[in-house]
């Protein structure tokens, strides 16, 4: 009797290690849910909002230009969620809050006018092999890759910064949507 139940024991701990550890891989390999932190998005995404992102899209292929992203900065430990601008190779400047990408005005239709009109201009830039430069939406209020190290000038970031796509909200329920 007691070798049946320790037998059955063993059996329960072994499942929920297994679980366990799928759970770890999906979440490391797969997805991860992610919550919005500040404002740097609006209104594209709202605080506190919880996001589907997606591991594999980038396990699979390398980021674009509009993508929304999760990455982190060199010396930081966040996460942070921005918007990928330009990619490696291009060079991109702002004139006057508008983004242009090797000399071309970037069409922007989810900017919000009232949250990007701070007169911001940046010289060009130009991106080496591998990196990536990302913008908040909410551009003036956005620690980004114009100024994120906060010495005031810009700096890109590694591909292996990048940790996934955003592709949807999926809390709260009654805000869930796809991002684009």
């Amino acid at each position: 009797m007691k070798k049946k139940v320790l037998r059955e024991i063993l059996s329960w701990v072994w499942q929920l290690t297994l679980a366990l550890v799928v759970a770890q891989m999906v979440q490391y390999l797969i997805f991860q849910p992610v919550a919005v932190k500040g404002e740097s998005m609006s209104d594209t995404l709202k605080n506190t909002e919880v996001m589907y992102v997606s591991k594999l899209d980038y396990l699979l292929g390398d980021p674009g230009r509009g993508d929304v992203v999760v990455c982190r900065y060199p010396g930081r430990t966040e996460k942070f969620v921005k918007r990928v601008v330009a990619l490696p190779g291009d060079t991109v400047e702002v004139a006057d809050n508008v983004v242009l990408v090797n000399g071309e005005i970037m069409d922007e239709p989810y900017l919000t006018p009232w949250r990007n009109d701070d007169g911001f201009d940046m010289a060009p830039f130009a991106l080496g092999e591998g990196e990536y430069f990302v913008m908040g939406d909410n551009r003036d209020n956005s620690h980004d890759s114009r100024n994120y190290y906060g010495y005031g000038y810009p700096a890109a970031i590694d591909r292996e910064m990048i940790l996934g796509r955003v592709r949807f909200v999926m809390y709260p329920f009654d805000s869930i949507r796809v991002i684009r």
